[in-house]
């Protein structure tokens, strides 16, 4: 046989590399992937790029595994995609895979492999249909820039083939928002209304449907996501954090105005959807391009300082924002009745080491001994009294943030 298998799986070598190369890249990418996919798979076609073959191949026949051995499967190549370029797979060849793998005559499945003392090592097969082998082999090479790849995938969403749609919303939900976002005008408007509203498509594939509506929207579209965002609900909507981005991309500061009367004034509101204002504003601040400005945005955040249960968050986002001027309210907060949870007074404490760090670079020591005369900025003076009273009353607390603080 063809590039016989041997009864070993993948080396150990090879897995903890490729173990390694995923989570590389998913620490490298989590900042930029969609911000309401939660942590997305890793799209079938990057996984390939990682093995040294790739084939179709359909079920033959299979030896139950006995306490000797762990059984066989023989299987025959329908297709080649990728393999060793000294390999010699070929169509109509057969394998025999040294474990058993349950089956019926003619089952399609992918399998995988990698260069191992000689051989090919095939790791475990999973069905596939030919439609989703021939969708993966046509998919464009890597080196493509992420909008043109984008392109080949938009027309596989919510595919009727589970792999193929799974496969096409990872390669969405990996990809850069700024790369989805120059789709616009070739994104499916009518599909991504139906899909939003439909009981049918799995919920953690709405958020990203949302925010390209969003994207490619009308009034009509923005008033299509307002009813869904107000409809009444009794427990967690996943998705609907995507929805309210998409809505504010294009809303801007009327919808805002909406969120912040149903979600944020109302402190009865479930803190499930004031989180999920929160994802929406995250996201208009970091991708919005100004569609509403940062003073608005910031207007609605400071409204979540009133709820303890979402403050410790709120804290950090304002932080992030630069928004110094609520120092003084922190502070009443660090020892306010209802504000006595360890993460609200850890983020108030590291709120004000961020103020107190925050000085323009003309303003701090330079490269000699010598130290520019400009005053220090008002909220950094503030910011340094606060410290000064915060050890004061908890010197505990603030020696572990600081320490903690000055190791990032």
């Amino acid at each position: 046989m063809p590039d016989g298998s041997s009864p070993s799986t993948v080396t150990s070598k090879r897995l903890a590399a490729g173990l390694a190369a995923v989570m590389t890249i998913c620490l490298s990418t989590m900042a930029f992937a969609c911000p309401f996919c939660g942590t997305p798979t890793k799209p079938l076609v990057e996984q390939i790029a990682e093995v040294d073959a790739a084939i179709l191949v359909k079920w033959l026949a299979g030896a139950s595994a006995k306490l000797s051995d762990s059984g066989s499967t023989d299987v025959e190549i329908v297709d080649v995609m990728k393999q060793p370029g000294d390999s010699k797979l070929q169509k109509g060849a057969r394998l025999r895979l040294m474990r058993f793998r349950q089956g019926k005559a003619g089952d399609l499945l992918l399998l995988q492999g990698v260069v191992g003392a000689g051989n090919i090592e095939w790791g475990n097969p999973f069905p596939i249909t030919a439609i989703g082998f021939d969708y993966l082999k046509n998919s464009p090479p890597r080196d493509l820039p992420t909008t043109g790849r984008l392109k080949y995938f938009l027309k596989f969403l919510e595919s009727p083939d589970e792999l193929i749609g799974d496969d096409a919303f990872s390669e969405f939900a990996n990809a850069p928002y700024a790369d989805v976002a120059r789709l616009a005008a070739e994104l499916p408007r009518e599909k991504l209304r139906a899909w939003i509203t439909s009981s049918s498509v799995r919920a953690e594939r709405v958020g990203l449907y949302g925010m390209m509506l969003g994207l490619c929207g009308t009034a009509d579209d923005a008033a299509l996501m307002e009813r869904k965002i107000l409809a009444p609900t009794e427990g967690f909507r996943l998705g609907i954090d995507g929805i309210m981005g998409g809505y504010l991309l294009l809303s801007g500061e009327r919808g805002l105005a909406v969120l912040d009367s149903k979600f944020l004034q109302d402190k009865t509101a479930p803190a499930t959807e004031a989180i999920a204002v929160l994802q929406a504003i995250r996201f208009l601040f970091q991708y919005g391009e100004n569609r509403i400005g940062r003073d608005r945005l910031v207007e609605s955040l400071r409204r979540l300082l009133d709820r303890p249960d979402l403050a410790d968050m709120v804290i950090a986002d304002l932080a992030r924002m630069q928004d110094w001027s609520i120092q003084d309210r922190l502070i009443e907060l660090y020892q306010a009745e209802g504000y006595e949870s360890p993460a609200i007074k850890r983020a108030i404490v590291k709120f004000t080491l961020t103020a107190a760090k925050n000085t323009n670079p003309a303003q701090a020591p330079g490269n000699g001994d010598s130290v520019s005369a400009e005053p220090l900025p008002e909220h950094v003076v503030r910011a340094q009294k606060s410290l000064e009273l915060l050890e004061r009353i908890d010197p505990k607390r603030v020696q572990e943030v600081r320490r903690s603080f000055l190791r990032k």
